[in-house]
């Protein structure tokens, strides 16, 4: 997966790669080449062009005159390197920035192919010409395509330095622009099969999994482990989404047995981490320990108990020895990975070597020994034993404490095919250490971050049989890949490319790596017969085999379908009978909704009549007692049966019935079904309708019981009055004869309510009613009935229906579990809200609620809590962006809402001098108050080793410390939700 974010990558400094077109002004005029006037004012030349076109090539470009050109910005000549085009484009000016901005761009874009790629790496030059050491030189990589041709540097170099005489860049009027390319190779992935190429299946890039792909396909790559997998015990009634076990197996299978890549969200919404903040805030380290521990959790008391231990868990001692007194302190400790410093060492075994390192405690830090006091004293690490199964994390990314920022380690850090933890007489080993085992290891998997630190792609190379074949998994994509590439391209550090002939410029061809393996699995020799065992559908559940060939067939049965999908329309028939069956319970307003009706699949030449056969046979309604309606959608949005086909049309083909209906490509045909019926209950032909004759719909309030049902359906005439169907009416309704009725058109509903009473001295076309109008009717109102209804009429009981609104209270504590609903108004204010979620806890003070929105993306709480009236209406709380969501979660304060949120709350991790046990406090104070606030409140709620201890806070960041906050420092912008922050006291100076 690829990932990017608006910061500049770490690795370009403060410039950003970007396409100039980001940034540039949409001005024709200055888009021009730059003119090559003669060869005195500007010469460029591409050295080592023979023949055949280098794949890696330099390209000088001398600019005379260059103070005196015209024009925004100017193109260099074409070059040639790999069998493609390409050339400089500068921004002498600036691309809107106070820099030399430079890019390298595919000259003949305009004219290739449709879907063309081609892969550079490059570096863009300005020569020093007093001295070359001190030449301005960028390095990148980049993907080129029609979208993106051309890549380079916005902010190049300052202006101020490129035009100071003195400082070299420009001379006699004149600069020299060097181009470095290497062209790579293209593979075409429009018509690859993975499958069919390699045996092998990817993973879909879905967004917002980064690293998890390649450390899934390291996992299932290792047989034992896949094998316990299926061994865990699962029921065909799980579902996925909630099983961790069922999820893995489900992804497993399908990764085994599939002849296309697999999606992962099932897995990813099993353990939680189903959105992308989820992966931002953790690592792959992370991520491993979640997964091995749930299925851990899940393994206990089933035939797999232990396999996770087996094969990754091994341990170490933590050893304290003091020099001038006989006191040594042992703690053993068991590990399922190791992180490995990068930074300083040239490969793993220099690593192991600084990781046993032996630590002095002296001076100022003394160990304090039991009955002993401060003591002199050696520290250090050394393995018991060492797993099956070796996962080391290569620590690429560290804190830059003068840059105040993450940053990555790109050095040069090598890794062996075969690694040897007993080298040097097992110098890595305890004592006590079991040294018949040989911990001799063979790599099995390169995991790999290519990019910076504010945004990358995560790709994997795997011997899945410990063969010499490799294979890279990108993703969907999967190809064979030789040993250099997965292994020592791997390593980071600089590539230098072959100068094939000197020119200009003599300096090496040197890239940047960025990128270099960032994990390492090894299996132990001895145990590969055991890790790479072999692994078939017996071992797995046979009520997995069933549901996923189920799932198979469906999904070939709905691509068949969507292949076929242009030869055939959908109808979809509404009856009286859906009518009665929607109205008052799944809709109020309309007539129906149409993806609850009966649908039927019709090949589109068929002839009509044949449909209405088969709608004989599905309802029992001859063909000739059969009318259909043509739907249509309003002007104001609402769908009503609109008019009966007519005999040319019954005659048509379903295709062109459905042309007639709606033009759109592959839409639906919508029609309503009207049969007549006597007093036998028996179907009747339709009565003849003329232009006189309109179809009305119509709806029954009750507002003792606030209920809204449809009563049936009849022609009125044009020029009739409601006076004249009041009598069938008071039929249709139950009442007595003598019943006073109201009536009202129900006009539209979105965005507001419309229902107008109807005149009933008016005539039906006076009032404008038509085919397919709905009238809705209820008895008179009377003042005096004594009878308190909520919605006395038909107009106020719709308004309510409209703005009802159900909502599924959930505690924020318990984000996945409904604890109470509440009908409300999506007018209600914030605090109409609070005040009915106080009542129905039992709370006093509504202003002590605290209610967070729902991200319908996530399925899960919004970072940020709702502020206090922070919103006008309920609406505003349940829409996001564009999907209205039925969910708040609610915390209750200790204090009111108004007065949190004028103070910051931060979790700090209390560590006690002696005690072992580490205590979290959540402080909180004013925003505007410093650390040294945090240290008086944290005092009173401490048990200091003496009155007088001093404390200090630090930021810590996976276990090592990145920050010691100033007792100065301001509160309010500090993050303890990616930062831990640690409070311990100041040992005092002897």
């Amino acid at each position: 997966m690829t990932i990017m974010t608006p910061a500049p990558l770490e690795q370009e400094n403060d410039e950003m790669l970007v396409p100039h077109q980001e940034l540039a002004t949409a001005d024709a005029d200055t888009a021009q080449p730059m003119e090559v006037v003669a060869q005195t004012e500007a010469a460029s030349t591409a050295e080592s062009q023979p023949s055949e076109d280098p794949q890696t090539s330099r390209f000088t470009w001398t600019i005379a005159s260059f103070t005196r050109l015209n024009g925004k910005k100017h193109y260099s000549d074409v070059f040639a390197v790999g069998g493609y085009k390409w050339r400089v484009l500068i921004f002498p000016k600036g691309n809107n920035v106070e820099h030399l901005s430079m890019y390298l761009d595919v000259a003949d874009s305009v004219n290739l192919p449709y879907g063309w790629s081609r892969s550079a790496q490059f570096s863009l030059s300005v020569v020093n010409q007093i001295d070359q050491k001190y030449t301005t030189r960028k390095d990148t990589q980049h993907q080129f395509s029609a979208r993106e041709s051309d890549w380079g540097f916005t902010s190049f170099m300052p202006l101020s330095e490129l035009y100071d005489p003195s400082r070299g860049y420009l001379v006699n009027d004149t600069i020299v622009v060097e181009a470095e390319v290497a062209a790579r190779k293209m593979v075409d992935y429009w018509t690859y099969d993975s499958k069919k190429e390699t045996g092998y299946v990817g993973l879909k890039n879905q967004g917002a999994t980064c690293y998890m792909n390649s450390l899934l396909q390291t996992l299932y790559h290792i047989p034992y482990f896949r094998k316990a997998v299926y061994h865990m015990p699962t029921t065909e009634n799980d579902m996925p989404s909630g099983s961790i076990p069922l999820a893995l197996q489900t992804l497993f299978y399908k990764l085994q047995y599939s002849d296309n890549s697999v999606a992962t969200k099932e897995l990813t919404k099993s353990f939680g981490w189903d959105t992308y903040d989820s992966f931002m805030q953790h690592d792959v380290q992370e991520l491993n320990r979640v997964l091995c521990e749930k299925l851990e959790d899940k393994m206990k008391g089933t035939v797999v108990e232990g396999t996770i231990e087996q094969l990754f868990e091994g341990h170490h001692i933590n050893y304290i020895e003091c020099i001038n007194v006989d006191y040594k302190s042992n703690r053993k400790e068991s590990f399922y990975d190791l992180q490995l410093d990068v930074k300083g060492c040239r490969d793993v075994y220099a690593s192991f070597d600084k990781y046993v390192e032996v630590e002095r405690l002296e001076g100022d830090n003394k160990y304090h020994a039991e009955n002993h006091g401060l003591q002199d004293a050696k520290k250090g690490v050394l393995f018991l034993d060492f797993p099956p199964v070796l996962q080391l994390q290569l620590k690429r990314f560290e804190y830059d404490y003068m840059r105040d920022t993450m940053v990555k380690i790109n050095d040069r850090y090598e890794f062996p095919l075969q690694l040897d933890l007993d080298r040097d007489d097992g110098k890595y080993l305890a004592p006590d250490a079991d040294r018949s085992i040989r911990n001799l290891y063979t790599l099995h998997s390169v995991l790999v971050h290519s990019g910076g630190v504010h945004g990358g792609h995560y790709y994997a190379f795997i011997r899945p049989t410990l063969a010499d074949q490799w294979y890279k998994f990108d993703d969907e994509r999967v190809t064979k890949e030789d040993t250099k590439k997965a292994f020592e391209e791997q390593y980071g550090g600089e590539e230098e490319l072959p100068q094939i002939n000197p020119g200009f410029n003599n300096t090496p061809f040197k890239f940047t790596k960025y990128s270099n393996a960032y994990m390492l699995v090894y299996i132990r020799e001895s145990d590969k017969e055991k890790i790479m065992c072999n692994v078939d559908e017996k071992d797995i559940a046979e009520h997995l085999r069933i549901r996923l060939k189920k799932e198979q067939e469906e999904k070939e049965h709905k691509k068949k379908e969507k292949a076929e999908a242009h030869l055939y329309t959908i109808i979809k028939i509404a009856r009286d009978e859906d009518l009665k069956e929607q109205t008052g319970k799944d809709i109020y307003f309309d007539l129906v909704d149409h993806e609850k009706v009966r649908s039927f699949r019709i090949q589109k030449q068929l002839p009509f009549s044949t449909f209405k056969e088969e709608v004989a046979k599905e309802y029992g309604i001859p063909v000739q007692f059969q009318r259909f309606w043509l739907w249509a959608k309003r002007q104001n949005h609402t769908y009503r049966p609109n008019r009966p086909l007519n005999p040319h049309e019954e005659t048509q083909s379903v295709g062109q019935l459905r042309e007639i209906s709606n033009k759109a490509q592959n839409a639906e045909l919508k029609l309503f079904l009207e049969v007549e019926f006597g007093l036998d209950l028996q179907p009747l032909p339709p009565p003849e309708k003329s232009k006189e004759d309109i179809l009305l719909f119509f709806k029954l309030y009750n507002p003792e019981k606030e209920v809204l049902c449809f009563v049936g359906r009849f022609f009125v005439k044009a020029l009739g009055k409601p006076s004249d169907i009041l009598r069938k009416l008071t039929e249709m309704a139950g009442f007595t004869p003598d019943e006073e009725i109201e009536l009202y058109e129900e006009i539209k509903f979105e965005p507001n309510v419309m229902c107008e009473h109807i005149d009933k001295k008016l005539t039906f076309r006076a009032s404008q009613l038509e085919d397919g109008d709905i009238v809705c009717f209820q008895k008179s109102p009377k003042a005096d009935s004594g009878t308190q209804v909520r919605y006395p009429d038909v107009p106020l009981f719709l308004e309510y229906v409209h703005n009802r609104q159900v909502v599924h209270f959930r505690s924020l504590e318990k984000p996945k579990d409904d604890e109470f609903c509440l009908e409300l108004s999506k007018l209600h204010t914030y605090d109409d809200v609070v005040e009915r979620v106080a009542h129905q806890l039992g709370l006093d003070d509504p202003a002590k609620i605290r209610l967070t929105s729902h991200n319908c993306y996530s399925q899960q709480p919004k970072p940020q809590p709702i502020r206090y009236q922070g919103v006008e209406h309920l609406l505003d709380m349940l829409v996001h962006y564009n999907q209205t969501s039925d969910i708040l979660y609610y915390e209750v304060l200790d204090i009111p809402l108004p007065e949190l949120q004028f103070l910051k709350t931060l979790k700090v991790a209390f560590h006690h001098a002696t005690k072992e046990e580490v205590v979290i406090h959540s402080i909180r104070l004013p925003k505007n108050s410093t650390i040294a606030d945090v240290i008086i409140d944290l005092k009173t709620k401490v048990d200091l080793s003496s009155p007088t201890a001093e404390l200090r806070v630090l930021e810590v960041f996976y276990h090592k410390i990145y920050k010691i906050f100033p007792l100065h420092e301001k509160i309010e912008n500090i993050n303890d939700q990616y930062w831990t922050l640690r409070a311990e006291e100041v040992t005092p100076l002897l």
